[in-house]
């Protein structure tokens, strides 16, 4: 495909999200001061919890102090809590609880859970002029979930002289990390051009560490060295769009994947979350007492892939919508590595006692199995 122009190449992204349950935001729809989409707020509030909503109108004595009252109140949440803890967990106002996104059920039985989820508005925003700092900036793609902006893109095109590493510079050098959009809101920042892909959860100016989100040179599950494979048509990193911002599997990395700790985001890189996505796959269409494999490279995260896969492996129903496994077991042969997943997958969103940690004896297996 022939791109002489980066806005061609954001507006062929943007038109294929817009064809696959995403909608268009304007630029000035964003306050700059509170760092969220207003109207989106409310409308997917609305649209998921009108009892919610009328009950707080009810109680602010209108539509438009509801409104103002509400959106402090979620501006407040997030400055607090940070955004997966609002995307995941209610917020309060005036006694009434409201949930700012719903996540997909792990079965179908509840239909009430899955109208809800349907609701959820998946926004992306062209040229959006997000800084308070520097009113002037702005940048290339903005992904915003009800409301929230959840992570931004940087492209380039390489026939225009600019590639993945002046995305990668633009980052560093004229993105300022104080700035609410990146100090408090977005969770992710993708460095795209039509070969590569490169992601970072911490702007720090010149410290800014990025890391390969490429598929390997062969593709996702192949041995073969960096890179993406050549594209047969379309672009090589149109896997970004069209899987990893598709919409359920987008609202999934939200919802069971991210990690946060502390200034910390763990956000799995394209292999991790690729490895886990076909277990889970091959699980739900073959059922349990099937083999599987999963082989990583030194250093390339293995910790967290197993720990992501248990976490999910723990929640999946099959096409009966009964649970396919009663419980998940993890075991490894190393000390070091024993303590680093316990660490991990008890950091993960769970229910509490559903994970327990083995650090003693043979009797406390036994015990958590029975």
């Amino acid at each position: 495909m022939a791109i002489t122009r980066e806005s061609a190449f954001e507006a062929n992204i943007e038109a294929h999200l817009l064809g696959n349950g995403w909608h268009s935001l304007e630029p000035a729809a964003y306050d700059r001061k509170t760092g969220v989409f207003g109207d989106e707020v409310i409308a997917f509030v609305q649209a998921s919890q009108p009892k919610a909503w009328h009950q707080l109108v009810t109680r602010h004595g209108g539509e438009a102090t509801a409104r103002e009252k509400f959106l402090k109140v979620v501006v407040a949440a997030l400055d607090h809590r940070g955004t997966i803890s609002v995307l995941r967990s209610p917020v309060k106002d005036s006694g009434v609880s409201v949930r700012l996104c719903y996540f997909k059920p792990a079965s179908g039985l509840n239909e009430e859970q899955t109208q809800r989820y349907a609701v959820n508005r998946l926004g992306v925003v062209r040229q959006l002029h997000h800084s308070e700092s520097n009113p002037g900036d702005s940048l290339d793609l903005t992904l915003v979930v009800n409301g929230i902006p959840v992570a931004t893109a940087e492209l380039k095109n390489p026939l225009t002289q600019q590639n993945i590493e002046h995305a990668m510079a633009q980052y560093r050098a004229d993105r300022n990390p104080s700035d609410v959009i990146f100090r408090a809101r977005t969770l992710v920042h993708f460095a795209v051009d039509p070969h590569r892909v490169a992601m970072t959860t911490r702007l720090a100016r010149d410290a800014t560490v990025f890391l390969p989100f490429d598929q390997g040179s062969r593709g996702a599950g192949n041995t073969g060295t960096a890179g993406n494979p050549p594209a047969t048509q379309g672009y090589q990193t149109a896997y970004l769009w069209e899987q990893v911002w598709q919409r359920d599997a987008w609202l999934d990395l939200l919802g069971s994947f991210i990690h946060v700790e502390g200034d910390r985001v763990l956000f799995p890189r394209f292999h991790q979350w690729h490895a886990v996505r076909s277990i889970l796959a091959a699980t739900y269409r073959d059922g349990a007492g099937v083999d599987r494999l999963v082989q990583h490279s030194a250093g390339s995260g293995k910790s967290n892939t197993i720990a992501w896969t248990a976490h999910a492996l723990s929640r999946l129903h099959g096409p009966d919508d009964a649970p396919i496994f009663d419980k998940v077991v993890v075991i490894t042969d190393r000390k070091v590595l024993d303590r680093q997943l316990q660490d991990t997958v008890a950091g993960l969103e769970h229910t509490p006692g559903t994970i327990v940690r083995i650090d003693e004896n043979s009797a406390q297996l036994k015990e958590a199995l029975e």
